[in-house]
């Protein structure tokens, strides 16, 4: 297993690049890999996503963040010429460490046998490491290729982020296919779910004395949630089946949050003014937004309509962008190629599916491109003690340097 692999990702991983909307702080970590560029000889783009012209007026842009000391990162190996480009692209902006206790240090790349772990180790800066350990082996091996390789490591894919890897794009930053190394458990992802998250609040009209009080947000919640699994049989009844997800439940409906007031002894006896609530959905490829919105509103509106418990309707917010999902078919040549070559550094077909969440692929495919999802295996994603297993990644690494060599081919 390569040494010199697990060495970069421990790089990445102790140094924090956590996004926390609308702020980040990638920029220690982006400046280390612009380094590592620098290192092998390739001239580092490294701009903010607000610096490509017209990305605040295209369709796909987010608005509400702060770019200020959030860089992309991106290098482009000019190939002989006669060849197929490729681009290798990866998010370098982790999620919190957030509140719950950590048993391995969050940031400490920690090794234990197979694994090792800490935040962004599996999601995704394993994959990030994989493709600067591709660059670093083509370099070492005098290795020229006939078409282009573009490495990119974009800011902001967390929390529906997307404007960074938009900002490639319309950078110019296109190619004849493009590898996101997300963690996709050694299968070969052509697909994306999309998702969508809602925030539901629920008021209150009255206090804890009398018995005069208008209804309660506690009572609004509990109708809620007790109807809520009648959304998740219209989800599962409505949405359309894709042959990348042949699960029995594709579009998973899930209550991720639930907020009422402050819990403990130093807080008084009271009914909670408000009751907030977070419902996160996916979807499948090819749902559009409005007819998916629809359905909730729909259903929403039914459970509402009981004007003495709901005087007034919810609150209902949006609180990052729409995610659509999407895909490569996989008849296309790029997905054969690949998985023609995993199989090859495998020794054994690699299942070919769907991502079971969203992510930034879309965009990809907006502009003409096939894409696809590829990664080592790990756990924890999200979660306390988030770790990736070791040998896996290595598999994932050589499996990537063997495509390339086979998607951009040699020089003679």
């Amino acid at each position: 297993m390569s040494e010199r692999l697990f060495q970069i990702v421990e790089d990445l991983v102790r140094i924090p690049s956590e996004n926390t909307p609308p702020i980040g702080a990638e920029a220690e970590c982006q400046a280390y890999i612009a380094e590592f560029l620098a290192r092998l000889g390739h001239e580092s783009d490294v701009y903010r996503p607000t610096d490509v012209s017209g990305i605040e007026d295209h369709e796909l842009y987010w608005p509400g963040r702060d770019y200020s000391a959030r860089p992309n990162v991106a290098a482009r190996v000019r190939g002989a010429g006669g060849g197929r480009s490729l681009i290798l692209s990866g998010h370098i902006d982790t999620v919190p460490v957030g509140g719950a206790p950590w048993a391995h240090p969050p940031h400490g790349a920690v090794r234990e046998g197979d694994r090792m772990y800490g935040r962004g180790t599996w999601d995704m800066k394993t994959g990030v490491a994989a493709s600067l350990w591709v660059l670093e082996r083509l370099k070492r091996e005098g290795v020229v290729l006939r078409g282009d390789l573009i490495f990119e490591s974009v800011v902001d894919e967390e929390f529906g982020g997307v404007n960074g890897t938009l900002a490639g794009r319309l950078r110019g930053y296109v190619a004849d296919g493009a590898i996101i190394g997300e963690p996709s458990k050694l299968r070969v992802l052509p697909a994306q779910r999309g998702g969508r998250i809602f925030h539901v609040t629920f008021r209150s009209a009255g206090d804890i004395f009398g018995n005069d009080h208008g209804p309660l947000a506690t009572e609004q919640l509990t109708r809620f949630l007790c109807r809520f699994p009648e959304f998740q049989a219209m989800r599962l009844a409505r949405a359309p089946r894709h042959p990348y997800y042949p699960q029995a439940n594709p579009v998973p409906v899930f209550v991720t949050n639930i907020q009422t007031s402050a819990w403990g002894p130093s807080e008084p006896i009271a009914i909670p003014s408000s009751c907030r609530l977070e419902l996160y959905y996916e979807t499948m490829p090819g749902e559009p937004q409005q007819e998916i919105e629809s359905q909730f509103r729909e259903w929403l509106g039914e459970v509402t309509s009981d004007k003495h418990l709901f005087p007034a309707e919810p609150l209902v917010e949006r609180p990052i962008r729409f995610l659509p999902g999407s895909f490569t078919p996989p008849d296309d040549p790029f997905v054969r190629a690949f998985a023609e070559t995993a199989a090859g550094v495998l020794g054994a077909d690699p299942p070919v599916e769907g991502l079971e969440a969203p992510c930034d692929m879309y965009v990809f495919h907006r502009f003409g491109m096939p894409a696809l999802l590829w990664g080592p295996r790990g756990g924890n994603a999200h979660l306390p003690d988030e770790y990736v297993e070791l040998g896996s990644a290595d598999l994932a690494a050589r499996t990537l340097y063997e495509f390339v060599l086979r998607w951009c081919l040699l020089a003679d």
